[in-house]
């Protein structure tokens, strides 16, 4: 009885090499969060301390950021992981989601250049915020910027204002 005992007890110790294997995932998913930017850390379920090393991470080269990795990864085991996890995927999602919309501001920005007043009459009834002087504006740098051979910033400045108005709005 007493050798059942002992036996149950040892399962249910881990081995050094689970112990090692699970630091590693938590270090992992520490290097996931010092990869966000600080606006979306602000909402995440973690610890102040943490926060601080992560913000400090970010600053960080080569071997004090590989410390820094290792010391976020030891702060791991106190916090919420199932949150941390949960929290990480809706961010991704949301930022998933805005990279597939950007073929389509794309493509409305480029129909924009072209003069097109249809979609510019659709996105105003669209969008309560639209400035359509401001459009007009960018679409008149456009066109003496390439006309002086000039690089295309102001079809970059409609992409974003696109960009926002979407954001803006949090619809296409």
């Amino acid at each position: 009885m007493h050798n059942n005992v002992e036996q149950k007890s040892s399962s249910l110790q881990k081995s050094k090499s689970e112990i090692k294997r699970e630091l590693q995932k938590l270090q992992l998913l520490g290097k996931q969060l010092v990869e966000l930017s600080e606006k979306q850390l602000i909402n995440f379920p973690i610890s102040n301390t943490l926060k601080d090393a992560i913000v400090a991470a970010k600053i960080m080269k080569h071997g004090a950021l590989n410390r820094q990795l290792k010391y976020i990864g030891n702060l791991m085991p106190n916090e919420d992981e199932m949150s941390i996890r949960k929290a990480l995927g809706k961010s991704q999602q949301s930022n998933q989601g805005e990279v597939n919309d950007y073929p389509m501001l794309e493509e409305w920005r480029d129909r924009l250049l072209k003069n097109d007043h249809v979609l510019l009459n659709e996105l105003a009834l669209r969008f309560d915020c639209l400035e359509r002087q401001h459009i007009a504006q960018l679409i008149r740098n456009e066109k003496k910027e390439k006309i002086q051979n000039k690089p295309s910033k102001s079809a970059k400045l409609l992409l974003q204002y696109l960009i926002d108005l979407q954001k803006g709005s949090g619809t296409i």
